[in-house]
């Protein structure tokens, strides 16, 4: 398994319940941390969630990658503030 092989796709009773629809590799060694964008399953709607994100991190030992860390990002609104925030401390 690779850096490449990681997802969050989480099926459930047949269904797939978190929906990996993209992802972005940040670093990759012994730790790997990796931005996923995912939907989550709404029950009661019988449909998918607006767009998600999470950031993960992977530990890389004896061959097998083992989730370490996470941050989820629950909205747009929440990652626009990230974004113009790391934008004004990286000028």
């Amino acid at each position: 398994m690779t850096a490449d092989d990681l997802t969050i796709d989480y099926e459930e009773d047949g269904i797939l319940t978190t929906k990996q629809t993209d992802k972005v590799i940040l670093s990759k060694g012994a730790w790997v941390t990796i931005m996923f964008k995912y939907q989550s399953w709404v029950k009661a709607d019988q449909t998918y969630s607006d767009d998600k994100f999470t950031i993960r991190r992977f530990q890389k030992r004896n061959g097998e990658y083992t989730p370490r860390s996470k941050f989820n990002i629950t909205n747009a609104k929440q990652a626009k503030m990230i974004i113009e925030t790391l934008q004004d401390w990286t000028k």
